[in-house]
């Protein structure tokens, strides 16, 4: 009888041991989750005539923060920072970007594809020197997977927006622009961004 009890003690304490180390390395999310993240793009791009040489400059910084209301949706709040110099000239850009991500597919226990959608914000100083300020809105949904390192930390890997939508006034000139990326699958390399994201 004492066997039969010691017995049964090992394997219920290996059983919650093996419980313990699989909830306390498990990858993904759940409700009630906050992610923090944020992407850095950085171009340099030259033109040069034979006669004269520009250098451009662009830098980006998009930080961004995540409340999940259920196990496969979650809020999102972030902001857009950047700018570009050419030498001669320098603009900031602002923004706001308001939305939501919906993770709907696990591929294998550390790949989750989510779909997101959003609204956003900006402005864009032109330079300044009394130069016109172009104000910008734009919704659009597009496509992403996560990559988890660990169980916290991720690889926030955005394949590119599907279906975006976006208007921009400078003065009185104003333009609207929409775009179907349909072909999202075969040229997703030349639009995809990279970032990180770590849950708390």
């Amino acid at each position: 009888m004492k066997k039969i009890i010691l017995t049964m003690a090992a394997v219920f304490a290996i059983s919650f041991a093996n419980a313990q180390e699989t909830k306390d390395s498990s990858f993904g999310f759940a409700k009630g989750d906050i992610y923090l993240g944020g992407r850095v793009q950085y171009n340099s791009t030259k033109n040069d005539n034979g006669v004269t040489s520009v250098t451009t400059t662009s830098t980006n910084f998009s930080p961004e923060a995540g409340y999940f209301i259920s196990d496969k949706f979650a809020v999102t709040a972030g902001l857009m920072i950047g700018g570009s110099d050419n030498g001669t000239t320098k603009t900031n850009t602002f923004g706001v970007n308001l939305g939501g991500r919906y993770y709907f597919l696990n591929l294998g226990e550390r790949f989750k594809t989510f779909t997101n959608f959003g609204l956003g914000f900006g402005s864009d100083d032109n330079g300044g020197n009394g130069a016109e300020k172009t104000s910008t809105f734009g919704i659009g949904g597009g496509l992403g997977v996560n990559y988890f390192i660990t169980s916290n930390l991720a690889i926030d890997f955005g394949l590119s927006n599907v279906l975006s939508y976006s208007t921009s006034k400078t003065g009185d000139f104003k333009s609207n622009s929409l775009d179907l990326n349909a072909n999202v699958f075969n040229n997703f390399f030349n639009t995809a961004t990279f970032g990180l994201i770590y849950k708390l």
